[in-house]
């Protein structure tokens, strides 16, 4: 059937939507704030006066998904060390700390792990009832590139008994920004609320401070971990850890708008990206108190917003697709992907159902025309389908795998770690040099806010692929795979 094909997606209908998401009335978007309401009423109004219909598939429940979550934010800490009988001077201002009650201490000699894990993807050490140090990069020896993410990680050491997790600060971070962050709190999702008491960050002086105390050579003790055959080494050094932490649990929510298809049981398509950010992240003394998240990730969202208008039009207008398509806003991306976890274990359509999953964050970087970029490519045989769709669109192809660093850092993630076929396509990811600029300057500060300089061509060039992405996964003659999910 010929389908009607409205006119391309400009720059200004981008523009439109991140102006209203991005705007200090919506308060940077934090979960569990009224930033939430205001942009969950305004996606599914939205959604709904194109022609949409509730996606959560329950009448009780319509458009929006409750996501059980648990919040915890630190007020107060304090820290020592004693090794060899003598106080260690730490810079108390280059450590984080937050419980897991309101009130927490532990007391003992960290072990440090390195990654945490063994080149087979398991702990590298009893850490039952112990206080843990690792490295928050990624190991990069022989098959490291399978192991389990920082998050997951972390998350292994807390179930194995760990008493405390710390963790260095990332190399290259900014330790203000990273510290003001950690002060806005850390969420998990309410079913897996599991973990050590303490969990911190140390800034890397302070990581290094312990290891010269312990007579271990920091450049040496980093390096020796990048080997599958690490041994983790005790740290003679006694640290006492001691944390004031406000504890919240509520109810989030994943807004889900839906498409009908015109062939029921023929499979569905997912397009997801996630709606929050870091809300009002700075003291009241700051200039500047809103992480409004214009390119991270209200660009994003306002590319689902488009892409569902040009869609629904087009069902309107007589020429409706085969398969569903879901539309889905998530929530917590921003404190561990946290919304797309919740729904991939409690899916609104039977996850062998969902043929392709495509996620867009953040993709007001790139210029008009920038080649399309896969996060994802080789992994689940999507590749050459996006690069032909992208080609036809008028498209250059950066066919390398470059991409690939952010796959675990992204919500398509946890679909793909369910089976779910996942890409993230677009081209912010093409230029990592473009990318690393805004990653280290207004990535998660009150900086990212649309202004006129923000360049809008490639969202807009990455939106109009995507309804031809849609178009094409929706289309029972043109796709048509085994399901996949678990």
């Amino acid at each position: 059937m010929a389908q009607d094909r409205p006119a391309p997606i400009s720059e200004s209908e981008v523009r439109s939507h991140i102006a209203v998401l991005a705007s200090d009335e919506f308060e940077g978007r934090a979960p569990g704030t009224a930033g939430e309401t205001r942009t969950l009423d305004y996606l599914a109004k939205t959604w709904a006066s194109y022609g949409l219909v509730s996606g959560t598939n329950d009448t009780a429940r319509p458009w929006f998904q409750p996501v059980p979550l648990v919040e915890r934010k630190p007020y107060g800490q304090a820290v020592s060390a004693v090794a060899r009988g003598k106080a260690l001077a730490l810079k108390e201002d280059g450590v984080v700390l937050a419980g897991r009650n309101p009130t927490d201490r532990v007391t003992g000699e960290p072990v440090f792990v390195g990654f945490g894990v063994k080149a087979d993807g398991t702990l590298n050490a009893d850490v039952q009832g112990r206080v843990v140090l690792m490295l928050s990069a990624e190991p990069k020896f022989a098959g490291a590139a399978k192991l389990p993410n920082l998050r997951d990680r972390q998350k292994m050491l807390a179930d194995a008994g760990a008493a405390a997790v710390l963790m260095t600060a990332p190399e290259g971070a900014s330790w203000g920004a990273l510290r003001a962050q950690l002060a806005n709190g850390s969420m998990r999702l309410a079913s897996d609320d599991k973990g050590a008491k303490i969990g911190g960050v140390l800034r890397g002086d302070v990581a290094q401070a312990l290891m010269r105390a312990a007579r271990l050579s920091p450049d040496d003790a980093i390096a020796s971990a990048q080997d599958a055959a690490f041994a983790p080494i005790t740290l003679p050094v006694t640290l006492d850890l001691a944390t004031s932490t406000q504890v919240r649990a509520f109810a989030s929510h994943n807004v889900i708008g839906k498409l009908p298809g015109a062939r029921p049981g023929s499979g569905a398509v997912i397009v997801l990206g996630h709606w929050d950010h870091f809300g009002i992240c700075r003291s009241e003394e700051a200039e500047d108190r809103i992480c409004n998240g214009a390119v991270d990730n209200a660009s994003g969202m306002a590319v689902l917003l488009t892409v569902a208008e040009r869609l629904a039009r087009s069902a309107g207008a007589g020429a409706p697709l085969d398969r569903d398509v879901y539309f889905m806003g998530t929530t917590a991306e921003e404190r561990g992907l946290l919304g797309a976890y919740h729904f991939a274990d409690n899916p609104v359509v039977p996850l062998d159902q969902i043929l392709v999953a495509l996620n867009i964050d953040t993709v007001a970087i790139a210029p008009k025309g920038a080649p399309v970029a896969l996060v994802g490519r080789g992994e689940n045989g999507l590749d050459e389908i996006v690069d032909q769709v992208a080609i036809a669109a008028g498209r250059t192809v950066d066919s390398d795998t470059e991409a690939n660093a952010f796959i675990r850092r992204q919500d398509g993630w946890a679909l793909a770690a369910k089976g779910v076929k996942s890409i993230m396509a677009g081209g912010s990811f093409a230029d990592m040099a473009l990318l690393q600029a805004f990653l280290t300057t207004v990535y998660h500060q009150p900086d990212d806010e649309l202004t006129d300089a923000t360049p809008l061509g490639g969202a807009a060039d990455d939106a109009n692929l995507h309804v031809d992405l849609v178009r094409h996964f929706a289309d029972e003659a043109k796709y048509n795979p085994a399901p996949t999910g678990d």
